[in-house]
């Protein structure tokens, strides 16, 4: 197996890229934006079913709700 020794120029080199990308982790980013308050509506749904003759509309709505993966939902105003 073989072996390279590091030259102090290389090793030179690595300190600087290390101190300089943790400079700039440390510093706070100027293009950083604090998000915007999301709307408590989510989305809403409209399904159109024609099967009964005349056209039936359901409206689904969904809303935030205290968990990310739920949503609290009312379905035809209910």
């Amino acid at each position: 197996m073989r072996r390279y020794r590091r030259t102090n120029n290389y090793q030179k080199n690595i300190e600087q890229s290390y101190s300089k990308r943790a400079t700039q982790e440390s510093e706070p980013n100027q293009d950083y934006e604090k998000p915007k308050q999301l709307a408590k509506s989510r989305r809403v749904i409209e399904i159109t079913g024609f099967d009964a003759g005349e056209a039936i509309v359901h409206r689904i709505e969904q809303f935030k709700a205290a968990r990310i993966d739920c949503y609290d939902v009312v379905i035809d105003g209910k």
